[in-house]
């Protein structure tokens, strides 16, 4: 038979083995909701730049930015012939 002093060593440890198991079970499920939330916020972000290529596509300009700085008079690169070429097409 173990003596008295063994017996509240032994539930001591147990004891203490429970709470150290709760306390590093809920240290694992805060990393795992953590991390988890960070996953939805950057699929979110992921979403959010695919709506706006969407809407910027939709809403492009019929005349593309690099063909309007050959129209720009003032521009060193400037046609004369494609700029009266657009003229006559519109």
């Amino acid at each position: 038979m173990a003596s008295s002093g063994v017996n509240v060593l032994r539930y001591s440890a147990l004891g203490l083995g429970v709470v150290y198991g709760f306390y590093h079970q809920r240290q694992i499920y805060a990393s795992d909701r953590a991390a988890a939330a960070q996953r939805e916020y950057e699929h979110k972000q992921q979403l959010i730049a695919q709506a706006k290529k969407a809407y910027a596509a939709k809403h492009k300009p019929a005349v593309a930015a690099s063909s309007s700085a050959s129209q720009d008079i003032n521009s060193s690169s400037f046609d004369l012939e494609s700029f009266i070429a657009q003229l006559d097409k519109a």
